[in-house]
């Protein structure tokens, strides 16, 4: 019996995995002419990946959460659907449609930048309140990673929620991997997957999205000790200035809340802390010598 339970640990451990996909259902993002692929697409592609790796082992769990522009949301989640796959993929779109419909209906309004951000530190925050809840259930539980789907530009405002979701994640060892399907990288995503020990991938050829999917990110994390997976290159770890939500090089930062601003202010906007003058000019480094006493 005790040897039983060791083994059964050793699978808990090594083979199941708890897959949390945050798929973008920005309609401001699919909505554009310049994409690739469109939504149904790839959702096709994402729908064959989920049941790939429901398929390579019994035990493996997917939870999926949307992420939209207003909004995010759970909206599958396999521990609690005994339904065959086909109803299951129907299930799928079915809430997925509900989400998308709810969601444009918060907001009618065009984003100011044509196309807006998507909530992502709302949909990583629940997926870590996810894995905390599986983490508590019990010793035995599948070793979880979040996998981001995204397309939609980041959005500077959700800055330091990402930032402490992402040290969130890396403190309970939580890898977060990133397909990035827009047409630029995301500095947000570079930075969770380096941070976290994911995987970051932009693929070239988003025709064969469902190809880079299963042969990247559906590997559990033991086997990935024996694989080549992509590793990062060039990422970006510039933040971003709470005052014009731009990407800044050098910038002012409270010492209160840790706000940072690409210009000097009398008053943090955050927490509300008084700054000192600004030193605009650096010091002489030549001082005036004093003159000695004629003698």
């Amino acid at each position: 019996m005790l040897l039983f339970l060791v083994i059964f640990d050793s699978v808990i451990a090594d083979d199941v995995s708890l897959l949390m996909v945050l798929v973008d259902t920005n309609p401001f993002f699919w909505s554009t002419t310049n994409n690739a692929l469109s939504f149904s697409k790839f959702l096709s592609h994402v729908l064959a990946f989920l049941n790939s790796t429901l398929l390579l082992n019994q035990l493996n769990q997917v939870v999926v959460i949307a992420t939209g522009f207003n909004s995010c949301d759970y909206v599958y989640d396999s521990s609690s659907n005994s339904v065959a796959p086909n109803q299951r993929t129907e299930r799928l779109l079915q809430k997925l449609e509900e989400f998308v419909i709810k969601d444009e209906q918060l907001s009618k309004e065009e984003s100011a930048d044509g196309i807006g951000s998507s909530l992502l530190s709302g949909s990583l925050s629940m997926a870590l309140c996810y894995i905390q809840r599986v983490f508590r259930s019990g010793p035995l539980h599948p070793q979880p990673r979040i996998l981001c789907l995204h397309g939609s530009p980041d959005g500077p405002q959700q800055y330091v929620a990402i930032m402490n979701a992402i040290f969130s994640a890396q403190r309970s060892m939580v890898p977060i991997d990133s397909c990035v399907i827009g047409a630029q990288h995301s500095a947000f995503l570079q930075q969770a997957s380096y941070i976290t020990g994911g995987v970051y991938l932009k693929p070239q050829q988003l025709d064969g999205l469902f190809q880079y999917l299963a042969t990247v990110f559906a590997t559990d994390l033991h086997s990935r000790n024996f694989l080549q997976l992509p590793k990062p290159v060039g990422v970006d770890f510039r933040a971003s200035c709470f005052c014009h939500k731009n990407t800044i090089d050098m910038g002012y930062i409270c010492s209160v809340c840790l706000s940072i601003f690409c210009k000097h202010h009398k008053k943090c906007s955050t927490c509300g802390s008084v700054f000192g003058q600004a030193q605009t000019n650096a010091p002489s480094t030549s001082k005036q010598k004093r003159k000695s006493p004629d003698t």
